[in-house]
């Protein structure tokens, strides 16, 4: 008898065991950049993700970060969400435009003054519809919108850009984002798409001039070791989109939803917060001047005519190419910003 309730208890422990193991669920969770969560936001905001998950699901839920595209590029990753393979990803404005090209509307130069109005736009009615949007028009889940490093800034290995007549003739790369590429046209500029992982050897061996990114992301990217100068024109504001196999996040029961949703609101601050503290430290400008790269403002005639240039391609692009419904999602995204301008007097 002992013996048999010795072998039953056993049998007890291994079926419990193999049951919790079973409820366990596991989400992957990739992004482009190195898992370095001090130097690197969306480094920041899976570790941050990961943490409270796991912590808050009491371990019912395993989270496991791939950085550094180690799934493939932006475009094969997305595809192994939408296929459940991965659970979850943080694409830039580039890997969402690809399935959601009406992503390109937020492109829209100039048009956001500051960060406090740029993450109440994105947190906000307007962010919450895009969302929406993204969801109907292409089944990803969108968990929030992190901050792809801030305000754009240009640079190049050729000259000092302190006029829209400089960039003329410049080779200037670009993500595969077609909004992207018409404002480097607009500007006199050779838009040439590179993916990010090639960016650093195109600047390298000259198959481009020039790109256009914030600052973390030329620190993240170690850009200044292959550029000279660098122009502070803030000329656009972009986002990481990211998104969660529908399926999946929709097999969650409520309270693990929660936690999700929790997790990735918070970590989208973190990840704003660490490149605000980056831009504004040693770690920023001060560095990249200690790395030999000269630095160069326009003068406020000389950003008018970067803003009026670049928002009036912008527009005719966004009219030729996305038609009515872009027009209209464009409208509703600058009424946003005002909005929010409105509300912070």
């Amino acid at each position: 008898m002992k013996r048999f309730a010795l072998m039953f208890l056993v049998v007890c422990l291994v079926l419990t065991s193999a049951a919790a193991f079973a409820a366990t669920k596991s989400i992957k969770l990739a992004h482009l950049n190195p898992q370095q969560p001090f130097e690197v936001a969306t480094a920041a905001m899976t570790a941050v993700f990961k943490s409270m998950v796991e912590a808050e699901s009491n371990g019912s839920i395993k989270v496991d970060i791939f950085p550094a595209g180690q799934l493939g590029n932006e475009r094969e990753t997305m595809e192994q969400v939408k296929l459940g393979v991965v659970q979850s990803y943080i694409a830039s404005a580039g890997g969402m435009a690809a399935f959601y090209p009406l992503y390109s509307i937020v492109d829209i130069p100039f048009a956001v003054p500051n960060y406090d109005i740029a993450w109440k736009v994105y947190d906000g009615p307007f962010g919450q519809h895009l969302a929406k949007e993204i969801e109907a028009k292409t089944g990803f889940k969108v968990l929030g919108y992190g901050e792809a490093g801030g305000f754009f800034q240009l640079s190049n290995n050729t000259r000092a850009i302190r006029t829209v007549a400089d960039m003329k003739g410049l080779k200037m790369r670009t993500m595969t984002l077609p909004s992207h590429q018409n404002l480097m046209k607009a500007y006199g500029a050779a838009a040439t798409p590179v993916a990010w992982a090639e960016v650093y050897t195109a600047l390298q061996t000259g198959v481009v001039d020039g790109q256009h990114n914030p600052i973390p992301i030329v620190l993240t990217g170690k850009l200044f070791e292959v550029q000279k100068y660098l122009t502070l024109t803030n000329h656009l504001y972009s986002s990481y989109c990211w998104v969660m196999n529908k399926d999946f996040y929709e097999k969650l029961d409520e309270k693990e939803r929660g936690i999700v949703d929790a997790a990735a609101r918070t970590a989208i601050i973190a990840g704003r917060g660490l490149n605000r503290i980056i831009e504004s430290s040693e770690k920023g400008l001060p560095a990249l001047i200690a790395a030999g790269m000269e630095i160069n403002t326009p003068t406020p005639e000389a950003l008018q005519e970067f803003r009026e240039v670049g928002r009036a391609a912008a527009m005719e692009f966004i009219k030729e190419t996305y038609k009515d419904e872009g027009v209209a999602l464009a409208q509703m995204y600058l009424d946003a910003i005002e909005q929010a301008i409105k509300e912070g007097k």
